[in-house]
């Protein structure tokens, strides 16, 4: 159903909301006007096309709620109970998820720039098709935590494992990656360019498919036990200053 920016309530179709502009008071509205049916159980709402930009909804119970094509630019979700919610097609530059609880949420094709994630519950959330340059993912929950064909440019992922993981077109370019854990990982695609890496981990990883260019000398041992092709192996090679004849 279609609501206005000033009497929207819970549909009689799951709490379907689109079209609106929403602020606290209304989503707040909507959850009581959702738990308030079938016998009080939790309903997940929907919002389609809908409009949260600056909007505070900060530690607001929004479980199991699905976001299609909504606008969250510099939407504050701090503390918010969002797990099982799904993200398609949204807008949330600089929104802010710091310690929400995020387990089994899925974002796909989403703009999350400069998003903050410190110290989010991200256990089996996914990210797919997702913009996330200069994210921010201190100190956040991640066992399980996946990305694919996702721009991490300069995001903040220090300390995050990837352990055994198929790596699919990722663009670590720039990234903090201090400390990640990359033992055994496929990289499928996707860049290290100009990376931070001092202590990360690649025992095992199958980096043939990735960028590496930029490796500095003090990273270049990082690398031992992983494996490069051959043109990676001249890259790096002429990295340290070598000319190979």
């Amino acid at each position: 159903m279609s609501l206005d920016s000033t009497t929207p309530s819970a549909g009689p179709q799951g709490g379907a909301v689109s079209d609106a502009t929403l602020t606290r008071a209304e989503v707040e509205r909507l959850i009581a006007a959702g738990n308030g049916r079938e016998g009080g159980n939790h309903t997940p709402l929907h919002f389609t096309d809908c409009d949260f930009e600056g909007v505070d909804l900060s530690r607001l119970d929004l479980r199991g709620a699905e976001f299609h094509r909504c606008t969250i630019v510099e939407t504050s979700f701090f503390g918010a109970a969002l797990a099982h919610t799904r993200w398609v097609r949204c807008r949330g530059r600089e929104a802010d998820f710091a310690s929400a609880d995020l387990v089994d949420a899925v974002f796909q094709s989403s703009d999350l720039n400069n998003t903050s994630w410190r110290r989010a519950k991200l256990a089996s959330a996914s990210f797919r098709g997702c913009k996330l340059t200069g994210a921010n993912f201190e100190a956040c929950t991640a066992l399980g935590l996946s990305f694919a064909e996702t721009l991490l440019v300069g995001a903040h992922l220090r300390g995050l494992s990837f352990r055994k993981a198929t790596l699919q077109q990722l663009d670590f370019s720039d990234a903090d990656l201090a400390g990640v854990d990359f033992r055994e990982a496929v990289f499928d695609g996707g860049s290290l360019k100009d990376a931070h890496l001092k202590g990360a981990r690649f025992d095992g990883a199958d980096l043939r498919d990735a960028d590496l260019s930029g490796v500095r000398l003090i990273d270049a041992a990082l690398f031992k036990g992983a494996t490069i092709s051959h043109q990676q192996a001249a890259v790096l090679v002429t990295e340290l200053g070598l000319r190979v004849l």
